[in-house]
């Protein structure tokens, strides 16, 4: 079975989602026929080079009355999942170059170092402080996930992957993926959302079902949320 899974560094509920979908995943017979990808997304391709912090960017999108109540839930829920969200230290900053280094983590390394750098990358965003789009830091990140350091300072020095990654979030909103995660099970069915673990294995199991009945069918898309907000579960545009 194949999974893609389109999310953005500078997602809360991307995080939450991760860690719910390998629960689910640990908990499903066969899993070891599961391959997971992650695609990229990004919510605010906009967002500066340079970082800033985090509160301030979201107090000015959403207004700092929801964001208390917002990062209060993200934190509640967090907790549950082993995640120690700091929205006091993160960081905003553009992401196109972390998921250029997941690019090439997955097309050199391969689907478990792109998952370990995936996870490395939203610790280092959401509960560390780290600014995601510094050279040196993305570097030993990537070193931590399994990379070869040489290769990745090559690899940032350059423009390698930058269309690539531009190329896959292009297809992603042709799709129809307005908010993450976005959970594509084998290119036919989408799940929207940082579903509960529960839900995941759900899907998974009817997903294996749908797989041995039938070979066509055609892609469904998630449903859209509602606003440019982050609520319940995912981030919309």
């Amino acid at each position: 079975m194949k999974v893609e899974i389109y999310s953005d560094i500078a997602c809360p509920w991307c995080y939450v989602g991760k860690r719910r979908f390998e629960r689910a995943l640990a908990a499903f017979p066969g899993a070891e026929d599961v391959q997971v990808t992650y695609r990229p997304y990004q919510l605010d391709p906009s967002t500066p080079a340079e970082p800033s912090p985090l509160r301030e960017r979201l107090a000015e999108k959403f207004g700092a009355a929801n964001l208390d109540g917002m990062n209060a839930r993200l934190a509640e829920v967090g907790s549950a999942e082993g995640i120690g969200f700091d929205f006091t230290r993160a960081l905003s900053v553009n992401t196109l170059t972390a998921h250029r280094v997941l690019w090439l983590a997955l097309t050199e390394f391969g689907a478990p170092a792109q998952a370990a750098l995936k996870d490395r990358l939203l610790a280092a965003y959401f509960a560390e402080g780290e600014n995601v789009a510094d050279h040196a830091r993305l570097t030993e990140f990537a070193v931590e996930a399994g990379l070869d350091r040489d290769r990745v300072v090559a690899f940032l020095a350059s423009d390698e992957g930058t269309d690539e990654v531009r190329h896959e979030i292009a297809e992603a909103q042709e799709m129809g993926v307005t908010a993450v995660p976005t959970f594509v099970f084998e290119g036919k069915w989408a799940v929207q959302g940082a579903q509960e673990a529960s839900t995941f294995l759900q899907v998974l199991e009817q997903v294996r079902e749908q797989v041995r009945e039938q070979s066509g069918g055609s892609a469904a898309t998630a449903p859209a949320a509602d606003g440019d907000a982050c609520a319940d579960g995912s981030c919309a545009v």
